[in-house]
Order: structure tokens, then sequence, then C-alpha cells
């Protein structure tokens, strides 16, 4: 018979009764209601936390701890002057347009411009750093730098 909507049923042995825990010896689960015999594990409200391993130390624990996570770092994009050649000159370039021309990730806190390179055209930079040599060099082709807050 072709399964129809009218005669689905599920798959054979995929459906359980559930099982009336603590109900007497005829149900299956008599005595011990399932949780098998003494200990921790068989006492009512317990509840193990993540990790535990039985009283071992745990692997968290275990493993040693390295590193260091600077609560006060700022998380900028970095853009060189070089990569500012792509630009018209005379351009007003901010956050905004090095995103669209795909230069900046839009996720970043801000954009920090470094003097890798050479810029052949005057721009006004605007950014929320600049490098001593980024600065020079948009200053030397004829642009400026202003600093976002």
């Amino acid at each position: 018979m072709k399964p129809t909507l009218s005669n689905l049923k599920p798959p054979r042995g995929s459906r359980h009764r559930r099982g009336r825990v603590g109900r007497g010896m005829g149900s299956k689960l008599g005595k011990t209601s399932g949780a098998g015999n003494k200990g921790q594990q068989s006492r009512r409200g317990y509840s193990r936390r993540r990790g535990f391993e039985g009283g071992q130390m745990p692997l968290h624990r275990r493993m040693p701890k390295r590193g260091f996570s600077n609560p006060f770092s700022r998380d900028l994009s970095i853009v060189n002057v070089e990569t500012l050649n792509a630009f018209e000159a005379g351009a007003v370039i901010g956050p905004d347009e090095l995103a669209l021309e795909g230069l900046v990730h839009a996720r970043r806190k801000g954009i920090k411009i470094l003097g890798d390179g050479d810029l052949k055209v005057a721009l006004t930079v605007k950014a929320h750093a600049f490098s001593k040599s980024a600065q020079e060099k948009i200053t030397a082709a004829g642009g400026t730098t202003e600093i976002l807050s």
C-alpha cells in the first residue's frame, strides 16, 4: 500500500510508551524507579554540574591558564596610505567610504591609517587614529587629516 496523508504511521519501534516511574513492582520500574542501586546518582534531586568528573579535578581546571586579555584594547581596522590611491583627488574619506570600498569591516570599532606605501592624490581623511608617518604622507600629498572621537 502506497503511503498517503490518510494512512501515515510512524516507523515500527520509533514510538514508546512513557514509563510511569515509581508505581510499584508491576510497572517494570518498581523498587528503584529506574535509578539503579545506591549512590549519589540514585538520590532524588541529583543534578551534576557541567564538567563534573566525580570529584576528580575537572579538565578545565587541570589545564594551565595561558595568555592575557587586555580590557582596554581598541579593536581598530587598519588601512595603509597606499590603498587610499583608489580614491579620486579631493575626495573626503571617512569610515563609510572605506566600508563601501571594502577596505574595512563595519563591525570593528574604529579605523587607523598606517603609513605603508606612497600617496599620490590629495585627500581629506577622517579616521580614529593615524600613525605619524601616515599623517606626514597625507599632508605632503596636499591632503588633510581629521581625527574622529
